[in-house]
């Protein structure tokens, strides 16, 4: 099911034909996801098993995106991983796992973590922090402004902010980054596998970033392939 969208590239950048998973499967990824709830554990299983080694990573480099936050809504956090692995770290943090309900139904429970079904492009709960883990890359610019928007108006203005973990390409060719053929092969799934999605460079998230009406941001690498960006009202 993941190997047919592959097949399907050459009519998307010859022809600027449909999606490639589209074209394989008569749907998106998430339609796709919804309606075979097996897939739909395995996909979310997969990203669990990366964010057991991304969010310890994040905590101790990036600590001070969680200072003085007491509350944090994971958009798009699949079974709930991260939200329980942050909650251990961080005890006073009280944490929402938010996702499609039937991703959020089968979820398994972890202490301080609520599991909430929803849709990200209608609202997002309130919190003191949005926490994005590779979700933006799996859509195009208008819809990640879209999400962003939903994500500013979840947080408060005063020291609200959103915690973008993705990939930041370099546009330069930085021959001293090490992930940089790593981020171009993400950059091909994304494009074989979701509708609009793509990897970014940094002017790309300075342009989603400041169309959704956030006024300041910084990047923090972590040693890895994604880094965070911190986005403030």
């Amino acid at each position: 099911m993941m190997l047919s969208p592959w097949f399907n590239l050459s009519s998307l950048v010859l022809s600027n034909g449909s999606a490639p998973f589209d074209k394989a499967h008569g749907k998106d990824l998430w339609s796709y996801s919804a309606e075979n709830l097996g897939h739909s554990e395995i996909f979310n299983e997969a990203m669990a098993n990366d964010t057991r080694l991304c969010v310890p990573r994040i905590i101790e480099r990036c600590a001070e995106a969680f200072d003085g936050v007491n509350t944090v809504v994971d958009v798009g956090g699949g079974n709930g991983i991260a939200m329980g692995v942050l909650v251990k770290a961080c005890p006073w943090i009280k944490a929402i796992n938010f996702d499609f309900p039937h991703v959020v139904s089968v979820a398994k429970t972890y202490d301080g973590v609520e599991h909430v079904g929803g849709d990200m492009f209608s609202s997002i709960p309130k919190a003191d922090a949005v926490f994005l883990k590779w979700i933006l890359h799996a859509w195009g610019d208008k819809e990640s402004i879209k999400i962003l928007r939903k994500c500013r108006e979840a947080i408060p203005k005063e020291n609200g902010r959103v915690i973008i973990v993705d990939a930041v390409i370099d546009e330069f060719g930085n021959n001293e980054d090490r992930f940089k053929d790593v981020k171009l092969m993400i950059d091909m799934v994304m494009m074989a596998q979701t509708t609009t999605g793509k990897e970014r460079t940094l002017k790309e998230w300075d342009y989603v970033i400041k169309e959704a009406g956030f006024s300041r941001y910084t990047v923090k690498s972590i040693h890895a392939m994604q880094s965070v960006i911190m986005v403030f009202p």
